[in-house]
C-alpha cells in the first residue's frame, strides 16, 4: 500500500512539473531549432509570428534578425540582443518578433585551440578542420580579443519589401576592436535553401553594447567551443505571405552576396 501510494505521489509530482513548463520548451541537448527558412528571408518575407520570448524557450544561443529585417539578432547566455544599423546593441522586448532565427541550448562537446587568425576566411578553414563532422550542425562560440571585426546591420525596411539581395545594399558597416564573442553555426551542405550552408557568424562586444553580422575579423590566440547538433527542427510561418512564396528557384547566388556583404557599399 505504501509503495502504491508513493508511486501515485511521484506520478502526480512529475505531472505537476511537466504542466509547469512553458509551452513549446525544447529539451536541452543536441537540437538545432530554426524559425522559417533562409530562402523565405531572401525572397523578402521579413515579418514572422515568433516572439523573442518564445524563441528563448527553444535555445540560449543563436542568431537571426527582427521583423522588418531590423538589424541583427544575437542570443548569448540566454539573453537576446538586437543590433541596429550602426552597430549598437540593446535588449529587445520579449514581445518583439523575428522572421528568421536559429537557436540551440549550448553545451560544448569539443574545444578547439586556435592560433592567431588574420581573417574570417582563415577562421572558417581552421574551425572546419576541427569539426567532428561536416555532415552535422555545429554551434560555435569563440570568446577572445579581436584586433578588428568588420560587422554590418541592415536598417529596418518598409513595405513593400524588396528581396534581401537588394535590401543588403543599405547595410551599415562598422568596425570593432577589443574583447568580444563570436556566435556562429556551421550547417552542412544539404540544408541549401533552408539554412546557410557553411558558416554564419554574428559578433557581440564583451560589454554587449555593439555587434553585427560578421563580414571579416582577426582574433588573437584563443579557443573555439563547439557543440555538435544532430537533430534539426524547423518551424514554418503560418501566414498567407509564406504560403504564397515561390521557393522553387536556386537562390545560392543571392545568398553569397548577402552573407559576404559584397554590395559595393562597404
Amino acid at each position: 500500500m505504501r509503495l502504491a501510494s508513493s508511486c501515485r505521489t511521484l506520478s502526480a509530482l512529475c505531472l505537476c512539473l511537466w504542466l509547469a513548463l512553458p509551452a513549446g520548451v525544447a529539451a536541452a541537448g543536441d537540437t538545432l531549432f530554426q524559425y522559417s527558412t533562409i530562402d523565405a528571408l531572401l525572397a523578402g518575407l521579413y515579418d514572422g509570428q515568433m516572439s523573442i520570448e518564445d524563441l528563448k524557450y527553444q535555445g540560449d544561443f543563436g542568431l537571426g534578425t527582427l521583423n522588418g529585417l531590423d538589424g541583427e539578432l544575437v542570443v548569448l547566455d540566454g539573453q537576446a540582443y538586437h543590433v541596429a544599423a550602426g552597430g549598437q546593441a540593446q535588449v529587445p522586448a520579449d514581445s518583439a518578433r523575428t522572421p528568421f532565427a536559429t537557436v540551440s541550448f549550448f553545451q560544448e562537446d569539443t574545444i578547439l585551440t586556435l592560433g592567431r587568425v588574420g581573417s574570417l576566411e582563415a577562421l572558417n578553414l581552421a574551425v572546419e578542420a576541427g569539426l567532428p563532422s561536416r555532415n552535422a550542425f555545429c554551434a560555435i562560440r569563440i570568446d577572445g580579443r579581436f584586433p578588428f571585426v568588420k560587422a554590418r546591420a541592415i536598417p529596418r525596411q518598409n513595405t513593400p519589401y524588396a528581396p534581401l539581395a537588394e535590401a543588403v545594399k543599405q547595410q551599415v558597416v562598422v568596425q570593432f576592436s577589443g574583447e568580444g564573442t563570436l556566435v556562429g553555426y556551421y550547417s552542412p551542405p544539404f540544408v541549401k535553401g533552408v539554412n546557410v550552408p557553411g558558416f554564419h557568424w554574428h559578433f557581440l562586444t564583451s560589454d554587449r553594447t555593439g555587434g553585427g553580422h560578421v563580414l571579416d575579423c582577426s582574433i588573437e590566440p584563443t579557443t573555439a567551443r563547439l557543440d555538435t547538433l544532430r537533430e534539426f527542427t524547423v518551424r514554418l510561418p503560418q501566414s498567407k505571405e509564406f504560403d504564397g512564396l515561390d521557393l522553387t528557384g536556386d537562390k545560392s547566388g543571392e545568398l553569397d552576396v548577402v552573407e559576404k556583404g559584397a554590395t559595393g557599399s562597404q
